[in-house]
C-alpha cells in the first residue's frame, strides 16, 4: 500500500541527494503516515484510518465525525 493519507491525500515527493561532490541521486521523502484508531458514535464502532501526521492535527481541529462524514462523500470504504 502506497504511503498516502487518506484524510490530506500527501503522497512521498522525489528529489535527489547531492553529497559534497555534487553527484545526484534520486531519493523519496516520505510521509509520516501512521495508523490511528478513532471511535465513530454515529457509526458505532472504531474506524481505523492511515493518517499523516498533519491528518490527525486535521481531525483534532475538525472532529472524527466530520472527516468521516467527507471520506464516506468521497466513496472511501472504512
Amino acid at each position: 500500500m502506497a504511503r498516502t493519507c487518506q484524510v490530506t491525500g500527501a503522497r512521498p515527493g522525489f528529489g535527489n541527494n547531492v553529497p559534497h561532490s555534487h553527484r545526484r541521486t534520486r531519493r523519496r521523502f516520505d510521509v509520516n503516515v501512521q495508523n490511528r484508531g478513532y471511535w465513530v458514535p454515529s457509526l458505532g464502532r472504531t474506524v481505523r484510518l492511515r493518517l499523516s501526521a498533519r491528518g490527525i492535527k486535521v481531525v483534532d481541529r475538525r472532529g472524527i465525525e466530520a472527516v468521516v462524514a467527507d471520506l464516506l462523500a468521497q466513496g472511501v470504504r472504512l
